[in-house]
């Protein structure tokens, strides 16, 4: 048996800090994947928010959670058509502090433009608002993509973002099969 994909991984990590009726945020909701692994973990009491730049993806993620719907209940889920780096100012004051999980993965839509992708400078002001919004005992996980043009750089700089902080403030981890430099990894933190 092998290791578990840097995607499942990443929702291991979520699933076992998640509870039924938390607020969970998706950084960057592309097709809807883990907003909808979101939905389904945090179920009908809960509350999901979903950020994407490209209405595209939002539209993808909804019709994914609406295809959904009929078969099991899920959380309240916003759509938020902004980039991540808005996150603190489109979350409610009264969920400050008080986020069970954000997941992000980076890169771009996958079967839109390569062109359009996330960028370092936006997603470190996502990543430093994630953990003021994550609770004591929040997980925030990332999957960063070395192998697209841009990707090598913005994976180092949350790299770097990562083992800069204080290890009072988070734990952080990095999950990655070092025989495939290109492939995606995860880097994980969680808030004490």
């Amino acid at each position: 048996m092998g290791f578990l994909s840097v995607l499942s991984q990443a929702q291991r990590w979520v699933k076992e800090r998640v509870k039924p009726g938390d607020i969970v945020i998706d950084a960057t909701a592309g097709n809807g994947s883990d907003t909808l692994f979101l939905a389904r973990s945090v179920g009908p009491t809960g509350f999901v928010y979903a950020f994407d730049i490209q209405a595209e993806a939002l539209d993808n993620t909804r019709g994914r959670l609406l295809a959904e719907a009929d078969s099991i209940s899920l959380a309240s889920t916003q759509y938020i058509h902004a980039g991540h780096e808005t996150m603190e100012d489109a979350v409610t004051p009264d969920a400050h502090g008080k986020v069970a999980a954000i997941m992000f993965n980076l890169g771009y839509l996958p079967g839109a433009s390569s062109s359009v992708i996330t960028q370092p400078t936006t997603t470190l002001v996502a990543l430093d608002s994630a953990v003021r919004l994550l609770r004591k005992d929040g997980v925030l996980t990332v999957v960063v993509y070395p192998g697209h043009e841009g990707g090598e750089t913005e994976a180092a700089a949350v790299e770097a973002w990562s083992t800069g902080l204080s290890p009072q403030l988070a734990q952080s981890v990095i999950y990655r099969f070092p025989q495939k430099t290109a492939s995606p990894y995860l880097i994980a933190l969680n808030k004490r």
